[in-house]
């Protein structure tokens, strides 16, 4: 199985099915092993247990186990060749990094508030996640690791931010997102053409629980946004997808539907990541910030403010050409307030 990239992790991880599909779209062989197990002996732990967890040798061939799904997707960009998830020119493959960093980071937290803030999904996710690490034991002892996985999940709302106050402005977001993505997949089959990015991925992986797990999010989605529910579907097996080195939108005719969506990331991300980042920076206990006109608050995240310096990183990066091309895209969606 040497030949085999290892990885393990769970359904009801977004990021685990993220990464699942790009493998499958890049026909990349792989070796998935359940998030427990007997599987798992002998393999390194990750510094902070996180899914999926990959087994990757580092330069030296030592087996280590890592966690981040967008490095990890630059990594199989370097080791294996074709069927790229990345644009050729270096300024949509910026747009396709600010998307996937805002599926990862903002896209999760209406995952995790569906899941943890209503009756029926806080039943349903401590029913079926725990069974996802071992169902072959008694109900008693699955209750109860259900039970103990839902409080402690719930007592995490406060990281992703949702709470009473911040629950109204996830929930519009997440059903406007929803509309401008119907709207673009009326148009074109992916986010930037005619072929798959990472991006798509990203948004996939949240999908994965938003459209087809959770109760709440998953009505809401097939009401509003039929394309969605079907397009998630679609996205879980790609092999058999043919790319085109054409099949990228051109930087200079991005789509109406896009810049729509480059707006609504443009409305609510950029106030919580500088505002999360001011936090982190400053040493503060509380992220305080106004989305779409209403009062923010969470725990700052330290992670994110690393998101935000890698994606200024990244801009700062860019050939002078690439990068007006990029700002010049960007200036009427509100994104550009991130790089200021």
């Amino acid at each position: 199985m040497s030949d085999r990239v290892t990885l393990s992790g769970a359904p009801g991880s977004p990021y685990t099915r993220k990464m699942l599909a790009v493998l499958r779209y890049r026909r990349i062989p792989y070796r998935f092993l359940p998030a427990s197990g007997p599987a798992l002996a002998g393999l390194p732990q990750p510094k902070v247990a996180l899914l999926p967890t990959f087994y990757l040798p580092d330069e030296a061939g030592t087996l280590q186990a890592v966690t981040d799904s967008t490095p990890i997707i630059r990594r199989l960009e370097r080791e294996h060749t074709g069927r790229s998830l990345i644009p050729a020119d270096p300024a949509l493959a910026f747009l396709d990094e600010l998307i996937e960093d805002y599926a990862d980071e903002w896209l999760t937290k209406a995952m995790f508030h569906y899941r943890w803030a209503y009756e029926a999904d806080i039943a349903k996710a401590a029913a079926i996640l725990p069974c996802w690490r071992g169902y072959c034991v008694p109900d008693e002892e699955l209750a109860a690791r259900g039970a103990m996985f839902a409080e402690r999940q719930i007592g995490r709302l406060r990281y992703v931010g949702s709470n009473p106050a911040t629950g109204p402005v996830i929930e519009a977001a997440y059903e406007r997102f929803l509309r401008a993505f119907d709207a673009h997949l009326a148009r074109q089959p992916y986010l930037l053409g005619e072929r798959p990015a990472a991006c798509d991925f990203a948004v996939f992986g949240q999908l994965t629980q938003l459209a087809e797990f959770d109760p709440t999010p998953m009505a809401l989605t097939l009401k509003v946004a039929p394309r969605v529910t079907a397009w998630v579907g679609m996205m879980e097996d790609q092999s058999g997808v043919e790319p085109r080195d054409d099949g990228w939108v051109s930087m200079d005719a991005l789509p109406p539907t896009l810049i729509a969506l480059l707006t609504e990331i443009g409305r609510v991300y950029p106030p919580v990541m500088l505002a999360n980042a001011k936090a982190v920076m400053d040493g503060a206990s509380e992220v305080a910030a106004t989305v779409d006109g209403q009062a923010w608050n969470q725990q700052p995240f330290p992670y994110q403010a690393k998101c935000l310096q890698w994606l200024r990183q990244a801009r700062a990066a860019l050939e002078a050409d690439a990068r007006t091309r990029v700002d010049s895209a960007l200036q009427s969606t509100g994104c550009m307030a991130l790089f200021a």
